[in-house]
């Protein structure tokens, strides 16, 4: 048996603190071959190097392993770099102790031989982690010498996943900033988005853990820690297949009492599956529409219309279920005619929030990234740990942004830039408001007496 530290180097808190999954899941997978597991959040811990240090001296770790969650906050007008910090933990962690130390996450899946140069971490793990991480403790205690970076050979299968091994502490800090805390029903993305790399980290199809085996760990996260808000952080909740219902029909075939939002693609889902899905504590969802007409969508690789996203508008509006709408402007083919267009779109979407976002990261690997370099937005030897952002050729940024804040001023539902969401979201939870914080930026239409 060996000790193990497992550090959460995130700290971005937009657009809310987020729960650090990942290690939580490969805590489970740890203690499950015997391992003394203990979590360190550096968010939750203020940021504070000398509680680090406290709980590097105290707990004696033979080994270190830190999660890496984002390289940036992918936003193009207020960008901020997270790596430096994973850099600068490796770096408190040599001062103190030899343990040896291993960085994984999904930032770090990203570019993994640049991040692991970078940090000066002894080992990288890239994608799916609680079962490669054994194998690489159980090497290194056996004397054998593994490669820097270790991939596994296969996905894990929907069984195979483990429930998450919450702390107690950590708990306690996302539940009082934010109030809920994330679980997970699948993992992997059959879509082709061109900007997005889900497909490489979690593979290209849904991989579903058993309802049953979900809402188990609902139950059971309630039971040890009070939890009764969760996030659903699975890349797309509402699988095609509609074997997201039977989530639902499971949480109400056992009347948990709980409340509960996620990400859903916006097509494939009406009044029915929302009504069905709120009954089952279903509170607010947030789409990844992504583009805000046709053209930019089909550019993108949605595989949707604008009218598919107007119709799941009206579908939630219907329900009064709040929905957030998440767009991306200055794409592959985006013009002052596109833009245009869009905007007069968004003022379609009634009774929702629309956060708008300027440039697309581009992220190694992607369609994007070919066609940024094929269009001389990128060099091919640029590195991609400094964020970069691809933006039409065809449009004026400066122009673009003008046209985007012009349309959404006065609108509390409207957000952009993203900066200026933060500072509203900052408001309502100073007020004592926990979770998504957006849906109370919504007005329903008032409901006609009988």
């Amino acid at each position: 048996m060996k000790r193990i530290l497992l550090v959460s180097s995130n700290i971005t808190t937009e657009p809310y603190p987020i729960y650090p999954l990942g290690i939580a899941v490969v805590a489970a997978g740890l203690a499950e071959s015997g391992h003394r597991v203990e979590q360190f959040d550096f968010l939750a811990s203020g940021e504070s190097e000398s509680r680090f240090r406290d709980k590097i001296v105290s707990f004696h770790p033979d080994y270190v392993c830190i999660s890496l969650r984002n390289l940036d906050n992918c936003d193009s007008l207020g960008p901020a770099g997270y790596p430096e910090i994973a850099r600068r933990l490796v770096g408190w962690i040599r001062g103190i102790s030899g343990a040896p130390v291993v960085i994984g996450g999904p930032g770090f899946s990203i570019l993994p031989e640049e991040l692991l140069a970078f940090t000066g971490a002894d080992h990288g793990i890239v994608g799916e982690g609680e079962r490669i991480i054994c194998e690489l403790i159980r090497d290194l205690s056996e004397g054998r010498t593994p490669p820097p970076i270790l991939r596994g050979d296969r996905l894990l299968d929907g069984g195979e996943m483990p429930s998450p091994l919450y702390s107690r502490e950590m708990v306690a800090y996302y539940l009082d900033r934010s109030g809920m805390v994330n679980l997970q029903t699948k993992r992997g993305c059959p879509h082709a988005c061109i900007y997005c790399i889900y497909p490489s980290l979690e593979g290209n199809r849904f991989r579903h853990r058993d309802p049953n085996a979900v809402v188990d760990d609902i139950e059971r996260t309630g039971a040890e820690h009070g939890v009764e808000n969760f996030f659903f952080t699975d890349s797309i909740f509402n699988d095609p297949q509609g074997r997201y219902l039977s989530i639902a029909e499971e949480i109400l075939r056992r009347e948990l009492r709980i409340r509960w939002c996620c990400y859903m693609r916006p097509e494939r889902i009406g009044r029915k599956e929302i009504a069905l899905l709120k009954r089952a504590g279903l509170y607010a969802v947030e789409l990844g529409t992504d583009a805000a007409c046709d053209a930019t969508l089909r550019s993108l690789g949605k595989g949707f219309t604008f009218e598919n996203a107007l119709e799941v508008n009206r579908a939630c509006v219907a329900e009064r279920l709040p929905c957030a709408h998440f767009v991306m402007f200055g794409g592959p083919g985006e013009t002052i005619g596109t833009v245009m267009e869009g905007l007069a779109n968004l003022q379609r979407l009634e009774h929702t929030v629309v956060f708008a976002y300027s440039g697309i990261r581009i992220l190694p690997g992607t369609a994007l990234h070919a066609r940024a370099i094929a269009e001389g937005v990128l060099s091919r030897d640029a590195s991609l740990l400094e964020p970069a952002y691809y933006l039409s050729p065809r449009v004026d940024a400066d122009i673009m942004n003008r046209m985007i804040a012009a349309s959404f001023r006065g609108r509390r539902d409207r957000i952009f830039p993203p900066g200026e969401g933060r500072k509203r979201l900052a408001v309502l939870h100073k007020f004592g408001y926990r979770g998504l914080l957006w849906d109370h930026l919504i007005r329903f239409p008032m409901v006609p007496e009988c």
